[in-house]
């Protein structure tokens, strides 16, 4: 079946609005004063079940594969796991509308990772990203005593961990199998997350069921639901399968829509609002994205990267 560049690109934008659902939905599933689950066991549940998913379709990618791809990607699950955790725990402390926008910030943190990680001077379009993304965060997540609320600063740090993810995939990617790199990461963010659940809960293994209960309220299993096979497996599938028919330019402005998506379910799903200045910053913060993105200074652009496997 031969798929067309606005078809590729509306199918990615559909995935991009569900990773933007994925925030009111997460944040509503881990408020444990509304009946949701502990943080650690939402995210074991759910990227075990996108490696299972994922890790039976693709199987044979799994078999023989040596020992530097299983390293590279366990690094890879550590970032995505760090990214999650800090991400659900600040949304607990701010709202799924300013995480969203935070959380996009992992575009521009990229630039400055390929200094230090990969030694590849950023274009001048990414700097200039870096710069209006930042101005953008202080106008959304500083009080009026111009201090970043505690919240804030922990969807921040998930950022990081998007960001380390990112730089890291561009790093590993080419040398290693993509698909048994991207189920080895989620299970290792599952068995990360299940573990420090565990620990959390006092006990060494007798309690494995404290990983492994199925009872929650009917919104905790629809957002894992949701989360773990469309917003994890299905969304990785569908952007290694659709990408190689649109542009790195197109890629780039769908994915800056996510945060978007996220401010738009907050509304609809949770009534949350901005304030007028938070609207100014997310503003800045997606212009940040697209100049960090597009290919605004570069002589040769560079392949997209291919981690959806962190949404």
């Amino acid at each position: 079946m031969r798929i067309r560049t606005w078809q590729a690109d509306l199918a990615l934008l559909a995935v991009t609005a569900v990773w933007g659902a994925t925030f009111p939905l997460v944040k509503n599933a881990t408020d444990l004063a509304e009946g949701g689950v502990p943080t650690y066991w939402f995210l074991a549940v759910r990227f075990l079940m996108a490696a299972a998913l994922l890790g039976a379709l693709f199987r044979r990618r799994l078999i023989g594969r040596p020992a530097a791809t299983w390293r590279a990607g366990a690094l890879l699950g550590a970032f995505v796991f760090a990214g999650y955790a800090f991400q659900t725990f600040g949304l607990a402390y701010t709202t799924s509308a300013k995480a969203a926008f935070i959380t996009g910030l992992s575009v521009v943190i990229v630039p400055v990772l390929s200094v230090v990680w990969l030694r590849r001077p950023p274009s001048p379009g990414a700097w200039l990203g870096v710069g209006t993304a930042l101005a953008g965060l202080a106008l959304l997540s500083l009080n009026d005593d111009l201090l970043p609320t505690r919240g804030d600063l922990l969807v921040l740090m998930g950022a990081l961990g998007f960001g380390l993810h990112v730089a890291g995939v561009s790093r590993f990617a080419g040398r290693h199998d993509p698909t048994a790199l991207a189920v080895i990461q989620l299970g290792t963010a599952g068995v990360m997350a299940g573990a420090l659940h565990l620990w959390e809960r006092g006990t060494v293994g007798p309690g494995v069921e404290g990983v492994l209960w199925w009872g929650p309220p009917a919104h905790v299993a629809a957002a894992t639901v949701i989360c773990g096979l469309l917003a994890t497996a299905a969304a990785f599938l569908l952007q290694n399968l659709l990408q190689p028919y649109t542009t790195a330019t197109h890629t780039a402005l769908i994915f800056a829509a996510e945060p978007v998506w996220g401010a738009i379910f907050a509304y609809l799903l949770a009534g949350e609002t901005l304030e007028p200045r938070g609207y100014v910053g997310a503003a800045l913060i997606v212009a940040g994205m697209l100049l960090a993105e597009l290919p605004i200074g570069r002589r040769n652009q560079p392949k997209p990267l291919e981690a959806a496997e962190q949404k």
